[in-house]
């Protein structure tokens, strides 16, 4: 493990004006989202689909990193340029997702945990020499009646920092994700309780591993309340909330913080991210790694018709350019209303 490196790398990821696109569908969650917009799920249309994604003009402007799954680390333009290449030639980061999602966690009903440790010293060394420089892991964290329980949390916080310290072994910087999931009709203020008690609980796991903090990002869910609940917060308090909470629980050495959208419309993870920054200073970069909030409605325009790639990527720069702003601190509903970029 080289220090410098890791730190180099983690401080490329969250470069000013720029966040992470997560592009890590399995290709079950992929299928589902192909089949909703009427498009046939194969290795060849999914593969065209991500090329049409990575080659949209000035994406590098917008994104410092992609996160790939492993059929698309893989993958070949039509011409037979490995996606990896193309990230490359566009400034971007290519990452690796490396968990194998999440299952039921024993005796602990309605908690999951994440697998994915057995081989993984190994996939991470397959995965670095493929060309990726950082790898992503996500534990999920469920809220209801009474969820999470202290057990779920540290088997997840565990996992992920069990995660964390191969991946550095192996040269590649941990996207370290653990999600309070939205789901659910509970308030905001539970929402920072819970996730509160995560970030105390992976740091711990984090330091107990030896992890490098300054070779790290974290990205962490926002602080919101949940999808059903009948009170929503508005991005002011979400605001407040989700600073007060990670200046509670995040040590000031690492270098960036990507935060996930977490089933929120693009509008609404720009709001809430721009809130953020323009409250005042902390010590960690503010940025995004959204996955869904990115890519629609590139992928409705774009309907598995090579014909439509040009307005599908321009719906994708608006959408990249939106959250280059709110990381900036300047999104507006002026701006959203903006022709898409070209």
């Amino acid at each position: 493990m080289n220090a410098d490196d890791l730190t180099a790398t983690a401080l490329a990821m969250v470069a000013s004006g720029k966040g992470i696109l997560a592009v890590d569908e399995s290709v079950g969650t992929c299928t589902k989202r192909f089949e909703a917009a009427g498009i046939e799920s194969t290795p060849e249309s999914r593969g065209a689909y991500r090329e049409m994604l990575f080659t949209a003009p000035g994406l590098g402007d917008y994104v410092s990193g992609a996160i790939l799954y492993d059929e698309t680390i893989r993958q070949q333009t039509e011409v037979g340029t490995p996606l990896v290449n193309v990230l490359n030639a566009a400034g971007i980061i290519p990452g690796i997702k490396v968990d194998a999602g999440t299952k039921p966690l024993a005796l602990a009903p309605g908690e999951t945990v994440t697998e994915g440790l057995d081989g993984l010293r190994g996939r991470l060394e397959e995965y670095r020499v493929m060309g990726a420089r950082f790898a992503k892991w996500r534990a999920v964290i469920r809220i209801g009646a009474g969820l999470p329980s202290r057990n779920g949390i540290e088997v997840n916080a565990h996992s992920l920092a069990r995660y964390a310290a191969l991946a550095q072994e192996a040269g590649l910087v941990p996207i370290v994700e653990p999600e309070v999931l939205m789901d659910g009709d509970h308030g905001i203020k539970r929402c920072e309780e819970v996730t509160s008690e995560v970030l105390g609980c992976v740091f711990e796991q984090l330091a107990a591993q030896r992890c490098l903090l300054e070779g790290m990002v974290l990205k962490p869910n926002m602080i919101t309340a949940g999808s059903a609940a009948s009170a929503p917060a508005d991005a002011d308090e979400i605001a407040e909330r989700t600073l007060d909470t990670l200046r509670r629980g995040v040590p000031s050495v690492v270098p960036g913080i990507a935060f996930l959208s977490g089933g929120q419309s693009g509008e609404g993870a720009c709001a809430n991210l721009n809130a953020m920054v323009r409250l005042g200073e902390v010590p960690w970069e503010l940025t995004f790694s959204f996955g869904r909030a990115l890519q629609y409605p590139a992928l409705e325009i774009w309907s598995g018709d090579a014909a439509n790639a040009p307005a599908a990527q321009a719906a994708l720069l608006h959408r990249a350019r939106m959250s280059s702003l709110a990381r900036c601190g300047e999104y507006s509903a002026e701006a959203e209303r903006s022709a898409p970029a070209t």
